[in-house]
């Protein structure tokens, strides 16, 4: 990677990847991408910055062909919650932002890193230690774009040579940027509320368990499969990767050990329940362990404690 498009950049994922990538490729050799301006101050104004709707392919060539763009990063996405009350939305962005991605890629030779999800596995999928290669039935429409988008970046490395990869990002968990209406959010949230009040609903029953990830893991992740020999990588638009799985109370008991007084109550909300139920409890992750060395390093215990250190400072706690 030498000049690399972030789309979406100014979301959960793209606020941190976007910091990290111009510290370690130089601000110069980074643009951030976003729909419009004014939505994110830090990665507007601290390095180059295009307005760009990644369902207005022309424009996204334009960007790639001014910059000599050779790794496009699309991160520009509708996320579960919200596709489900406007799918409509969802697929485009989704899978015509992809689309394009791949095709402007096609054109000028450029990678594209794109990020599939948990989502992609359905109520059929094996609950635990979910396998890399396994049945996918998703139940959302979040889910069926990423599927279709696995199996389109499959197309494109396999028809067109486009280097293609991608990783199943499981629930992200971080204190720099909100999450923007995922099924997994209220693990961001709860960290928020248990400092400032002391007190959280969850909206997932208390035995759900999904997959978790600390964004600092997730962004190594994708800077170490883009770095990664093409020629080791087998799976490549689809490594299954994760950190840790927990329910609500395993990151209530967590959050207690430094916030005793800390009180959770329950709220489910139907949908996102629904979702998370048609998800994996655990995934597999050997194949990203064996193909391009994924070792995360952090879990429940060592994540609590920085999240809620982090964030004590951004609250000015």
């Amino acid at each position: 990677m030498k000049r690399i498009l972030i789309t979406g950049a100014s979301g959960q994922i793209g606020t941190e990847l976007t910091e990290l990538l111009r510290n370690t490729y130089g601000v110069d050799n980074v643009v951030a991408s976003s729909r419009g301006h004014g939505k994110n101050k830090t990665v507007e104004e601290n390095g180059i910055y295009e307005a760009l709707d990644v369902t207005d392919g022309k424009h996204l060539g334009e960007i790639v062909n001014k910059y000599k763009i050779d790794t496009i990063m699309n991160l520009a996405a509708v996320l579960s919650a919200v596709g489900e009350k406007n799918p409509q939305l969802l697929w485009d962005v989704n899978m015509n932002g992809l689309y394009n991605c791949l095709e402007v890629a096609r054109e000028t030779g450029a990678m594209v890193f794109t990020p599939s999800s948990i989502a992609a596995f359905g109520p059929s999928t094996p609950k635990d230690l979910t396998p890399q290669d396994t049945l996918q039935r998703p139940s959302t429409i979040y889910g069926v774009s990423k599927v279709s988008g696995e199996l389109l970046c499959d197309y494109y490395f396999n028809k067109f040579g486009v280097d293609t990869r991608g990783v199943r990002f499981p629930g992200l968990i971080s204190y720099a940027a909100l999450p923007g209406g995922g099924t997994t959010d209220y693990a961001v949230h709860i960290y928020y509320d248990a400092l400032k009040s002391g007190k959280f609903t969850c909206n997932l029953s208390a035995d759900t368990y999904m997959d978790m990830m600390y964004m600092p893991d997730a962004l190594d992740s994708i800077v170490q499969l883009c770095e990664a020999d093409p020629s080791k990588l087998i799976h490549r638009n689809a490594f299954n990767i994760t950190a840790m799985s927990f329910c609500p109370e395993d990151i209530k008991n967590e959050i207690k050990k430094h916030i005793p007084e800390f009180e959770m109550d329950y709220d489910v909300d139907s949908v996102k329940q629904t979702i998370a139920n048609s998800w994996p409890n655990s995934l597999d992750d050997s194949a990203a362990r064996e193909e391009w060395g994924w070792n995360p390093k952090y879990n429940l215990e060592n994540m609590t404690a920085d999240m809620l250190a982090k964030l004590k400072m951004k609250l000015a706690l």
